[in-house]
């Protein structure tokens, strides 16, 4: 069994699935990761098929350097994004295979949340290029660990609004003397 990063509270209604040392670029990866990240699972993948269709974005906000500017950015408050197909690719591949864990174990799909997904660099490939004047440089490769954690999600219970006045240190005082407190 794989150790992962994350601790689930009830591993019953959880569900998980990794990938190591897969060929797919570090930064693009973690850009798709963070944008996914809390969404329902559906949603996910549904957006993550748009993305290789290029129907939406993946917003740039950390590894953003040279990114060009689109306005399928604009939904998410930023100026800059792409559309990493093989990101996606392999993230959707985690997504499936975490689906079939959750439904080995009988959780229903429509309330599953993506609750952790993380991207880790894996060790980097070497190659190298040839360059003028005899000279070599490397050509690296940028493989990444991938970990997803579904959480089947709860109905939410609204909490009961209770009127409570707050008193200031003043009132606090008197009504702990016994004085009247007069109440607006």
């Amino acid at each position: 069994m794989t150790r992962y990063a994350a601790t689930v509270e009830n591993p019953a209604k959880s569900a998980k699935a990794c990938g190591r040392y897969l060929r797919t670029h570090f930064k693009n990866t973690r850009e798709v990761a963070k944008t996914i990240s809390g969404m329902k699972y559906r949603k996910a993948v549904s957006f993550l098929k748009d993305v290789k269709e290029h129907k939406q974005a993946v917003p740039f906000r950390r590894f953003s350097g040279g990114v060009g500017r689109t306005a399928q950015a604009k939904v998410w408050g930023v100026t800059q994004a792409r559309w990493p197909e093989k990101s996606c690719a392999f993230v959707l591949n985690l997504l499936k295979n975490a689906e079939s864990n959750a439904e080995v174990k009988g959780l229903n799909i429509d309330n599953l949340v993506i609750r952790n997904i993380q991207v880790n660099q894996a060790p980097k490939q070497r190659r190298r290029t040839y360059r003028a004047h005899g000279r070599i440089n490397p050509y690296m490769s940028h493989p990444c660990h991938i970990e997803v954690i579904l959480v089947e999600e709860e109905k939410q219970v609204a909490k009961e609004e209770t009127a409570v006045q707050k008193l200031s240190k003043r009132r606090q005082i008197r009504k702990a003397a016994g004085k009247f407190v007069a109440t607006a």
